[in-house]
C-alpha cells in the first residue's frame, strides 16, 4: 500500500516517519524548502518512544506522478486550501484521503474537490513540535491515530488500512464512530485552546488562579453545548476525563495553538474556535467564552498577518 503524507511538520512528519521506520511504502509531499533540509539531514524524530533519523522518499508539487493508495493529510487548517492543488494528483477513483485536521470545515473542503468517497474521517492524538533545527520532538507519551468511515459503516478498505496501521510504533485504531471522535477531540481542543490562549498560561497555571479551575469548566461546558445542539453530544466518560485535564493542578499542558501564540506563528484561530463559535451562533447556543477567546485570537492573528 503506498502512501502519500502531506507535509513532513510535526504532525505528519512524526506518523510518517514512524511508518517508515517501520517499513511502509512512505512518501512525503512537502515544500521545497523542507525538502532541502530533509536531505540535508534527514527526518529528524526526538521522543521518548525514541530518536530516529530517516531518509526519506521526498517529493515536491507538480512531480506526482500517479495516485496513492492513502493520501494522510496533516497540514495545518488554513494552509488546506494551498495544499489541495499540489496534492491533487495523487487522489485517484479509488484513493482513501484521510485527514488529521482539527476541527470538522476540512471535511466539507475535502468532499467538495474530490467527492464523499475518497475522504475518510480521522482523528490523531500527538503532542508534537518542529523545534527551530527542524526536528519532530515529541512533548509527551501519547500517540494515537484513528480512523474510520464517516458514515460508520465496516468496509474492506478500513481492514487494509487498519492493517498496514498496526505494528508502526504508535496505537492505531478503526472507529465505527469516528465522526463523533472527532467532534470530542474539537470540543477538547476548543476547550484547551481557549484557555491557554486566553489566559497565556498552562492548565496549572491557570486553576492556581482563584476561580481558573470553574473558567475552564465554563468554557467546557459552552464547547460542548455546541456539539449536543450540532447532533454529537460528548459522551460522559469524555466528559469526566476533559474535565478533570483541564482543571489538573500543577498541569504543564498547554494546547498547539498557545505553543505557535508564544513563538509568534500564525494560529488555527478560524478553525478550531471560529468555525464553533459560527456555529454555535446559528444554532442559537451561548457560548460568551468562546467569543471571548476567538476575539483575541483574531486580533493577534491580525497583527501578525499585517507585519
Amino acid at each position: 500500500m503506498r502512501i502519500l503524507v502531506v507535509g513532513a511538520g510535526a504532525t505528519g512528519g512524526y506518523f510518517g516517519g514512524r511508518l517508515a521506520q517501520a517499513g511502509r511504502d512512505v512518501t512525503f509531499l512537502v515544500r521545497p524548502g523542507r525538502a532541502e533540509q530533509l536531505r540535508a539531514d534527514g527526518l529528524r524524530i526526538v521522543s521518548p518512544h525514541g530518536d530516529a533519523t530517516l531518509t526519506p522518499q521526498l517529493v515536491t508539487a507538480g512531480h506526482l506522478a500517479s495516485a496513492y493508495d492513502v493520501v494522510l493529510l496533516s497540514v495545518k487548517a488554513y494552509a488546506l486550501d494551498s495544499a489541495l492543488g499540489d496534492l491533487a494528483p495523487a487522489v485517484g477513483p479509488d484513493s482513501m484521503v484521510l485527514p488529521v485536521l482539527n476541527g470538522m470545515r476540512h471535511l466539507d473542503v475535502l468532499t467538495k474537490r474530490f467527492g464523499e468517497k475518497p475522504v475518510l474521517g480521522g482523528v490523531c492524538v500527538v503532542a508534537t513540535m518542529l523545534d527551530d533545527q527542524g526536528r519532530i520532538v515529541q512533548l509527551a507519551d501519547t500517540q494515537e491515530l484513528t480512523y474510520g468511515e464517516r458514515d460508520g459503516v465496516p468496509s474492506a478498505r478500513i481492514g487494509a488500512l487498519d492493517n498496514i496501521m498496526q505494528g508502526a510504533g504508535f496505537k492505531a485504531r478503526a472507529s465505527p464512530a469516528i465522526v463523533q471522535e472527532m467532534w470530542e477531540k474539537w470540543v477538547f481542543l476548543a476547550t484547551l485552546g481557549g484557555i491557554t490562549c486566553l489566559m497565556r498560561g498552562t492548565v496549572g497555571e491557570v486553576e492556581a488562579t482563584p476561580g481558573g479551575a470553574d473558567l475552564a469548566r465554563h468554557f467546557f461546558s459552552e464547547c460542548a453545548a455546541i456539539a449536543t445542539a450540532s447532533g454529537h453530544p460528548p459522551g460522559e466518560a469524555f466528559t469526566t476525563r476533559i474535565k478533570t485535564t483541564v482543571t489538573a493542578p500543577g498541569s504543564p499542558l498547554a494546547s498547539s495553538m498557545y505553543r505557535d501564540l508564544q513563538r509568534q506563528r500564525s494560529v488555527e484561530v478560524d478553525h478550531i474556535l471560529g468555525d464553533l463559535l459560527a456555529r454555535a451562533r446559528h444554532l442559537g447556543v451561548a457560548a460568551p467564552l468562546l467569543a471571548a477567546a476567538f476575539t483575541h485570537l483574531r486580533v493577534y492573528q491580525q497583527r501578525l498577518s499585517a507585519r
